[in-house]
């Protein structure tokens, strides 16, 4: 796997990947990580054409599921330490 870009954001980590001709994107945020792959031949333009696919709605989306992995992990880890 090597990093093809990586996109600076002020809320996450976004690295873009290129693996077995699919792009990986990863997302992180602290702890927490999510990760998309789509194949190459799915994206017109390459590595630009993933940066067309990341809009603020998608980026928004991310963020929002971080936010419920972070509660579901939270609510998880108080069961476990009472």
């Amino acid at each position: 796997m090597r990093i093809l870009a990586e996109l600076p954001h002020p809320d996450c980590k976004i690295s873009i990947f290129g693996m077995n001709q699919k792009f990986i994107i990863k997302f992180e945020q602290g702890t927490l990580e999510q990760s998309y792959k789509i194949a190459e031949t799915d994206i017109v333009g390459g590595v630009n054409g993933v940066f067309e696919l990341l809009d603020d709605a998608f980026i928004a989306e991310v963020l929002n599921h971080f936010s419920a992995m972070r509660k579901s992990f939270l609510s998880g880890f108080e069961r476990y330490d009472s």
